[in-house]
């Protein structure tokens, strides 16, 4: 793997090794010594210096990878050990952090069960998928995907995995990603007790036959047990009390909230314990609904595996493990990870904003010259005489059209002086806040920047996120942790009493 060469020596950080020059080869990624199979190892630590693969050798990752997934039922059924994980959303460097031995486990030695959401919001969702996809295809018997709800066509145009697809590749790819991921299941019964899947339960599911009679191998409909296992949410109350067992989510746009009484009846219908899930940002990585009451096992458990989310949450990252029929929650901080310029633009395209404030800042001195006569030391003297002279060669004709009065003269270019420092007031708040408008935009579901926030200036900007900074103060604590203690565990021993329910005890 060459590294990108510096003839010029005018490398800024000298200590960052460069990233490798050409994509990795096809003889070093599928080696003869692994029979067909990607070397994993290698793959990693290419895609961790920004490397990439050829898009032939992607496609046949893939395509290797499809026959494994088309062979896997729509529930697969897993005993411990085992690490659950929630949300990735294209963060490369922090799903590194997951694999290692201390976290997740390594990959060699441990069953892992994924719970969708996979692309979409961070800038490395193909490389979350390539590294993935070869795991997998070496461990495939201890190595299993559910489908999240951003593994669909219409959510990854909204978002920005389809644009990631087209800058590193091009729409082909994009196309052949969206169709394997039409391939994941949708379920997983673990230990026999546990279910899992991305989102949440749903009206339409009476048990699991329900889920194995769906016709998975396409795009995720607006409605139906299909799009709830993927978009539901458990309800947002400490009781878990809903006025019926169901009520509309409003705040997806799509499928329901459900409570206590429907997980409750759920479970006690499939011999079930808890509702294992992913689909919602927790603060703390995972949260535990204990609806029935403190000391028994929670009804519903939520996993997120992406810390520091969008790069703004200043959340932790965690993860389930399964072990001797002993849950334990695995907590982890983010990784930093190489900067790319917002939505994959070009040092052009995101200069604009430079320009355009000189631009404006240039119209706005011109303006105010015709009607203050400021000083012009520092320009073109005959540029600025000649432009005096037609604006008062202008105010004399609306002098004489008007018989005398230039009131309404005066006010056009007054409007006019208004709406030019207007401008110029936004392009210095785009400047000189990018980055917080850009943590703004992507903190908000539709990528729309609140109504007149940059006129506001840099106060609106940082009230704005001021939600999110509500994570980070809570964060704070942990920050000032020793080191050893940044990656705390929460214990949950499941046992069996002698009148056949099922209790928990927390360690």
């Amino acid at each position: 793997m060459d590294i990108l060469k510096d003839p010029a020596n005018d490398r800024q950080v000298k200590t960052l090794k460069p990233p490798p020059h050409r994509p990795l080869s096809k003889n070093l990624m599928f080696p003869d010594k692994l029979k067909n199979k990607p070397d994993w190892k290698l793959l990693k630590d290419h895609l961790q210096r920004e490397g990439r693969i050829a898009k032939e050798e992607l496609f046949k990752l893939v395509a290797d990878c499809n026959k494994l997934l088309k062979n896997e039922g729509n529930v697969i059924y897993l005993q411990d050990p085992l690490t659950v994980v929630g949300d990735i959303h294209g963060q490369y460097y922090d799903l590194l952090k997951l694999l290692e031995p201390k976290v997740g486990g390594n990959p060699e030695t441990t069953k892992y069960l994924f719970l969708g959401d996979f692309v979409d919001r961070g800038s490395y969702s193909i490389e979350v998928v390539i590294l993935l996809y070869a795991i997998k295809i070496n461990y495939p018997n201890t190595v299993y995907f559910l489908r999240g709800n951003h593994e669909c066509r219409q959510l990854t145009a909204f978002f920005n995995f389809k644009d990631e697809c087209l800058y590193k590749y091009d729409q082909e790819t994009y196309d052949m990603l969206m169709d394997s991921f039409d391939l994941f299941p949708l379920s997983c019964i673990i230990n026999s007790k546990f279910i899992a899947i991305h989102g949440g339960i749903s009206p339409d599911l009476k048990s699991i036959e329900d889920i194995k009679k769906l016709d998975r191998y396409h795009e995720p409909p607006r409605s139906g047990l299909f799009c709830d296992l993927l978009w539901s949410d458990p309800v947002d109350h400490d009781q878990g009390n809903l006025d019926s067992q169901w009520k509309s989510n409003e705040v997806r746009g799509c499928s329901w909230f459900f409570g206590n009484d429907a997980s409750t009846k759920f479970l006690q219908r499939n011999s079930l314990i808890s509702i294992i899930r992913a689909h919602e940002a927790q603060l703390d990585g995972y949260k535990m609904h204990r609806w029935n009451g403190g000391q028994d096992f929670p009804v519903v458990i939520t996993i997120f595996s992406a810390p520091n989310y969008c790069d703004v949450y200043n959340n932790r990252g965690a993860v389930i493990k399964f072990e001797n029929n002993t849950l334990n929650i695995q907590q982890f901080q983010y990784t930093p990870h190489p900067y790319l310029l917002p939505n994959f633009m070009d040092i052009f395209t995101w200069s604009i904003p430079f320009v355009a404030e000189k631009i404006t800042e240039m119209l706005y001195n011109l303006i105010q010259a015709g009607d203050q006569g400021d000083d012009f030391d520092d320009v073109n003297q005959e540029d600025i005489e000649q432009f005096k002279q037609l604006t008062n060669q202008n105010k004399q004709f609306n002098k004489q059209q008007s018989g005398g009065s230039t009131g309404k003269s005066t006010e056009k270019l007054k409007n006019k002086l208004k709406f030019v420092a207007t401008m110029m007031k936004l392009q210095k708040t785009l400047r000189e806040e990018s980055e917080s408008v850009m943590k703004l935009k992507g903190a908000c579901p539709d990528k729309r920047l609140p109504k007149g926030i940059l006129s506001a200036g840099k106060t609106a900007i940082t009230d704005a996120l001021a939600d999110f900074n509500v994570a980070k103060n809570a964060d704070i604590v942990n920050e000032k942790m020793p080191a050893q203690a940044q990656v705390p565990q929460q214990s949950i021993s499941i046992k069996k009493p002698s009148n056949n329910t099922t209790q928990s005890k927390k360690k």
